[in-house]
């Protein structure tokens, strides 16, 4: 029971983030951009494919990648709000800015693959480990 609801709360967190990155490349003009415009795409399409994977093979593999989606995303993230931004792209976590709730959305989204995948993969080896005794 533990494993599904983390198992959903990861999928969610995936499909989030991978709403978040395609609606800023298709809306926001991400897509103009040279190397952050392709990698929102791919975003897009990992977060989908990572979440497919999470539902339907409960193995460590899927869980361990939805972590480092989620880590990586997040940090190229905060790697785009220091000054000289990431690959030219300097966001700004301003709150009176229009795009700032899909960037908290973002931020909930990949810290959530983070912070419920961990566990997720802790009970997916411990019942593992008891299938095996």
């Amino acid at each position: 029971m533990v494993a599904w609801v983390l198992r959903i709360l990861v999928i969610l967190g995936l499909l989030g983030s991978a709403w978040v990155h395609y609606d800023l490349w298709q809306n926001d003009g991400f897509s103009d951009i040279d190397v952050i415009g392709p990698m929102f795409l791919v975003n897009a399409v990992a977060g989908v494919v990572i979440a497919i994977g999470v539902l339907a093979w409960h193995h460590w593999l899927p869980a361990f990648l939805a972590i480092g989606f989620g880590a990586v995303t997040l940090a190229a993230f905060l790697l785009s709000l220091r000054s000289g931004g990431f690959f030219g792209v300097q966001e700004q976590f301003d709150p009176s800015s229009p795009s700032w709730l899909p960037e908290l959305w973002g931020v909930i989204t990949e810290a959530g693959c983070v912070v419920f995948g961990i566990p997720l993969l802790f009970v997916q080896a411990r019942s593992r480990q008891l299938a095996n005794v």
